[in-house]
């Protein structure tokens, strides 16, 4: 591994004239085994390939961009606020220094740093921001609009983030791992939770784009009953109801009713025309003696 580039630039760390102390604000040259991870560091994944790809850049052009650490109270020890990736690339390198530059911040701010440059460098998908920003709100009491105004984003966009946490860690899981987009997620809230997986399979699977996605889960919220299946009659049935209806007729002559029906039969229809008189006339039998 060819380390020249990396030997050329490490020098002895610049040394404040009131202390032995790194100078704030300025490059150094730090050692590696000094760095402690930030506990606020909102990437959770790192991608191996990616990684090594950085390392490899990193080998043949040295590091561009220092990374960014704050000195911690013993002194000896330096917290990173930005440069993670960077860091775990040289660390692959086997490197034993690496350029920083030493900034005065607080624990707040350096969460607040740490957050803002992924979300800044994109470095983080949006179930990591969403979940970032909750932290930061949940661990400094800070509302929605003093993180907006920290983060220099608007708190409706802070507010759309923090919806997406709504969904299961199944669900989470899901559309990262079938690569849905953030407004993608989002709309699945619209949804019943035993809905969800379904619609992100089937969205993920068939690659339907933002419109698309809002266009069929407003077709899952508004789908139709199930039309009701007509009963169909067998003749037999039919034959049925007519034999039902002549007896009613009989029975209303045997009442006395004179009532006509008149029956017509085609090869389609059985069709009845019953006449009952609104007066009835009765006879009386009458004996003579």
């Amino acid at each position: 591994m060819n380390m020249s580039l990396f030997q050329k630039s490490i020098q002895k760390p610049t040394i404040d004239n009131n202390s032995d102390r790194p100078a704030v604000n300025k490059v150094v040259e730090l050692p590696i085994c000094s760095i402690v991870p930030n506990p606020a560091q909102p990437r959770v994944i790192f991608d191996d390939y990616e990684l090594s790809r950085l390392a490899v850049s990193i080998q043949q052009n040295g590091i561009l961009q220092p990374i960014t650490v704050r000195r911690l109270d013993d002194g000896l020890t330096y917290e990173l606020v930005s440069g993670e990736r960077r860091l775990r690339a040289c660390k692959l390198l086997n490197m034993h220094y690496i350029p920083a530059i030493v900034i005065g911040v607080t624990t707040k701010d350096s969460a607040v740093l740490a957050v803002l440059e992924n979300l800044q460098r994109a470095d983080l998908n949006y179930m990591e921001e969403a979940y970032a920003i909750k932290n930061l709100i949940d661990y400094y009491g800070l509302t929605q609009e003093e993180t907006a105004a920290r983060l220099g984003i608007a708190q409706s966009t802070i507010a759309n983030k923090l919806r997406l946490l709504k969904l299961s860690d199944d669900e989470k899981g899901m559309v990262i791992r079938y690569k849905l987009n953030e407004r993608q997620a989002r709309a699945l809230l619209r949804l019943d939770s035993s809905r969800r997986s379904d619609a992100i399979v089937y969205i993920g699977g068939n690659q339907l784009n933002t419109a698309q996605t809002d266009s069929y889960i407003d077709d899952l919220i508004n789908e139709k009953p199930k039309p009701t299946v007509k009963r169909r009659w067998s003749f037999r049935a039919v034959n049925l109801y007519i034999n039902t209806f002549n007896k009613t007729i009989d029975a209303m002559k045997e009442a006395g009713i004179n009532c006509e029906a008149m029956k017509n039969k085609t090869d389609d229809f059985v069709e009845y025309v019953v006449k009952i008189p609104l007066h009835q006339t009765v006879q009386s039998n009458t004996s003579t003696t």
